[in-house]
């Protein structure tokens, strides 16, 4: 009997219970819940998690004519400073503007200082085109000025351009170096430290590829603080069922706005030393800092300023973004990391990772050289430039203490200084009441407290669940960028609520 009989006939019950097994029985799908990548399901983030769909339904019911005890959804749960109405930075854009359409080069209306950085960046660029790949580890003439940025701003400590790699965003880089990080099973599967309360984008990228996440807590009561002893008592705990091999610090911190001190820093690279870890340091809101007597402190130029028994042993990756400080430049994905100490093997091995996805989008990569490269004193536009960044800043500054001050008088409320970044993330109390109704529903207090928020309010924040808290403790995440007038207006609403929430639950 020939094998062409055969398939006439049918398959088998032992063939299609095989292609049942490999999840692709006759009228099914092959890709399932069950059958798709477990890692991938567990991913959690909750910056765009629940919260955010629901407003995005109620936004959709409000076009509809759906009545509501307000007019808009203010969505102060994630940190995008122009879709919160923060205007662009003229230089920047013009720049990028020259970039995308060079005939402009031709325009009298732009300054002589944007068209020189606009040919810099074209020149750098195949056929003289931000419509061009560029190599996978970003375009050398902007790798080049982003190293003279860190050696400027660490003091003259030096940059190879060899060890930036241009980025989609800082987001993409810390997940391509986790990924190089991330190997073996059972307890010697790897570990990276993160901080509770953290960015949800550590979590879920652990989640994904499979690692072990060690958390330490940042100490709120010393206004979210780090200490060195939490992180030795972390790490020990982890040692018992993984290999913790990195550690990671957010400074300034999001979501708890504080800013590491000096000493500290030198701590923590002590630690590192001591237990060989390697440390990435997640910078991108460098400029955000507004508290009287906090300064940044690079975790490069500390640890160059430690001396050799420092600065030759301890493998640091430090990451940067276009989408926060003065910028706000989000949806561009503009990025870099700086590697230091890490072995040239390894090195290669990066590289060729990078070179999976081709490049970076090269209209972000001509950004971030103007983020590094802005206007000097004597050129057309520095007038104009310096004053747009300090109006960006400063207004950050005093949003950062009027919802410190707002929120600390609201009753059941404690909120440390906004030292820096974007967010606040003060602690509230929830009633028993509530706490017992969000589990008999099978959601974190905070997110009930929050989903309630939303549906009173229009106001869309995070629960302090999606970030990670101690237990026993609620927490929201809120950004600090919109206009003051209608922040003002936000930190009022939440003020009424939170009395009415109180008194329901009481």
């Amino acid at each position: 009997m020939s094998d062409i009989t055969l398939q006439r006939r049918g398959p088998s019950a032992e063939n299609m219970s095989q292609k049942a097994v490999n999840g692709t029985s006759h009228g099914g799908k092959v890709l399932t819940l069950d059958s798709m990548n477990q890692n991938v399901r567990q991913v959690e983030y909750a910056v765009r998690g629940p919260m955010v769909m629901r407003a995005v339904q109620i936004e959709e019911e409000l076009k509809k004519g759906v009545k509501k005890p307000f007019t808009e959804v203010i969505k102060a749960n994630v940190g995008d400073a122009h879709a919160m109405g923060q205007k662009p930075i003229t230089f920047i854009r013009q720049v990028l503007a020259l970039c995308a359409y060079p005939a402009l080069l031709e325009d009298d209306k732009f300054p002589e200082d944007a068209k020189k950085r606009a040919r810099h960046i074209l020149a750098g660029c195949g056929g003289q085109s931000i419509g061009a790949y560029s190599a996978s580890q970003g375009i050398e003439c902007i790798r080049k000025d982003v190293a003279s940025f860190i050696e400027k701003r660490d003091g003259g400590i030096p940059c190879n351009h060899d060890n930036i790699y241009l980025s989609t965003g800082a987001s993409d880089a810390i997940v391509t170096m986790l990924k190089l990080l991330v190997c073996g099973e059972g307890r010697t599967r790897t570990g990276i430290m993160i901080s509770i309360p953290q960015y949800p984008l550590y979590s879920a990228a652990l989640t994904e590829l499979g690692s072990v996440q060690i958390n330490y807590y940042l100490d709120e009561d010393k206004c979210w603080s780090l200490d060195v002893g939490e992180l030795r008592r972390s790490l020990t705990a982890a040692r018992e069922h993984c290999k913790p091999r990195a550690l990671c610090i957010i400074n300034p911190g999001n979501p708890t706005g504080q800013v590491q001190s000096r000493q500290c820093i030198e701590e923590v690279i002590r630690f590192a030393k001591e237990e060989r870890l390697l440390l990435m340091a997640d910078e991108v809101y460098q400029d955000n800092v507004y508290a009287d007597g906090c300064a940044f402190h690079s975790f490069k130029k500390v640890l160059f300023e430690m001396g050799p028994e420092y600065s030759s042993v301890v493998e640091l990756v430090s990451f940067h973004s276009t989408s926060k400080c003065y910028m706000g430049e989000c949806g561009f994905r503009g990025g870099y990391m700086e590697v230091v100490n890490v072995d040239p093997e390894v090195k290669a091995q990066l590289t060729k990772l990078v070179s999976v996805r081709l490049c970076a989008p090269v209209s972000g990569q001509a950004l971030m050289d103007v983020v590094v490269n802005p206007p000097q004193p004597g050129e057309p536009s520095y007038a104009t430039f310096t004053k747009e960044r300090a109006a960006v800043l400063t207004d950050l500054a005093e949003k950062a203490k009027l919802t410190e001050d707002s929120f600390n008088n609201v009753p059941g409320f404690h909120c440390n200084p906004v030292q820096g970044a974007m967010y606040t993330f003060p602690r509230i109390t929830i009633p028993q009441k509530a706490i017992d109704q969000a589990k008999a529903t099978g959601q974190p207090p905070d997110q009930l407290y929050c989903m309630k928020l939303l549906e009173t309010t229009g106001i869309c924040l995070v629960p302090g669940s999606g970030f990670g808290q101690r237990e026993g403790t609620f927490h929201f995440r809120m950004t600090i960028l919109p206009p003051k007038e209608k922040l003002k207006y936000v930190l009022e609403k939440i003020k009424e609520f939170n009395a009415q929430f109180l008194q329901e639950y009481s």
